[in-house]
């Protein structure tokens, strides 16, 4: 008798739904949830019901037109992303470029790419502190080393500066992040062929023709992925902000994630206008992501579908002309 084979595909299925089980529950459910919320008037800890508003897109409309402080709050989460994301993305190709330089041959690269990347393994609470207390005031490193330098006579007040005090928030994230985009980076660098540098070398190219003329433009996916996937933590940043300095000086640092926490679990429990902000804040995220992958795509492989299609057209228009 012939055996019949054993179908191993159902044990994909069996295996992979606890994840969209907890998917659904924990994250599909939860999102729809927040997005059906922010077109009523939900808001207050006593449970009440709810209704949706004559106008379902008021919430939005007085977050986007009335609400200074979530204008001011999408302004601080850009510029925060902006100012610590250039020199992370800056810092991270530059050291990417000096580990998987051939002719170098860097000694040590596995226990120097630990000591970058460990800033992204400690906790935010307690960069927060560490900062906190070199900042501080009157008595601190950093004040302590100004007035040894000379550089003051008198301590300084970092943290109630506005400008100072989102310098230091962005230098944490890029601190913090950096090591992590090197080495992703790295990764990527390792997995494009060999063949390409040993073509480059022959050819007679150097570091930076070969970096700038073949890693870079390999590196397309790569570089995309990092880009928004900093874009997106850079848009939902709230630790470091709120428990480095609560948003201070005068909402300086306040980022949009801290403003959608603080209408949902501050004072009235505004939930719907908290939902409203979520649901913008992803509608942003969406829309950047886009352009991101517009501006990165691959433009060779869309001129090749573009003379497949050019070539298949001619040809039924050759077939219909030999036709008649």
């Amino acid at each position: 008798m012939r055996r019949k084979g054993v179908n191993y595909s159902k044990y994909g299925y069996i295996f992979t739904f606890p994840f969209v089980l907890a998917f659904l529950i924990f994250s599909l459910y939860p999102i729809l949830y927040t997005a059906v919320i922010g077109f009523t008037d939900m808001k207050g800890l006593i449970p009440k019901p709810i209704h949706i508003l004559d106008n379902p897109f008021q919430n939005f409309k007085d977050l986007i037109f009335e609400n200074a402080s979530f204008k001011k709050s999408l302004l601080n989460t850009g510029l925060l992303w902006i100012v610590n994301f250039v020199p992370q993305i800056t810092l991270a190709l530059l050291l990417t470029a000096w580990f998987t330089n051939k002719r170098l041959n860097i000694k040590g690269q596995g226990a120097f790419k630990v000591l970058l990347y460990m800033p992204n393994i400690i906790t935010a609470s307690t960069i927060a502190i560490l900062f906190s207390t070199m900042f501080a005031y009157p008595m601190g490193p950093i004040n302590s080393l100004v007035q040894m330098l000379g550089l003051s006579d008198a301590p300084i007040f970092f943290l109630q500066d506005k400008t100072t005090a989102r310098g230091i928030v962005a230098f944490i994230q890029f601190w913090m992040w950096y090591g992590n985009t090197m080495i992703i980076l790295v990764a990527g660098v390792m997995g494009i062929n060999p063949a390409l540098f040993e073509s480059a070398a022959i050819d007679g190219a150097n570091g930076w023709q070969t970096f700038f003329r073949i890693t870079l433009p390999s590196l397309r996916t790569i570089l995309l992925f990092t880009l928004i996937t900093s874009m997106i933590g850079g848009l939902t940043m709230f630790d470091i902000p709120q428990l480095f300095l609560l948003g201070g000086p005068d909402d300086a640092t306040l980022t949009t994630s801290m403003f959608i926490y603080g209408q949902a679990f501050k004072g009235s429990y505004l939930y719907n206008r908290a939902a409203a902000a979520s649901m913008i804040l992803f509608l942003i995220a969406a829309a950047l992501s886009a352009v991101l992958f517009y501006v990165m795509r691959d433009r060779d492989a869309a001129q090749v579908k573009k003379a497949e299609k050019l070539y298949k057209k001619s040809l039924k228009a050759t077939a219909v002309e030999r036709e008649v």
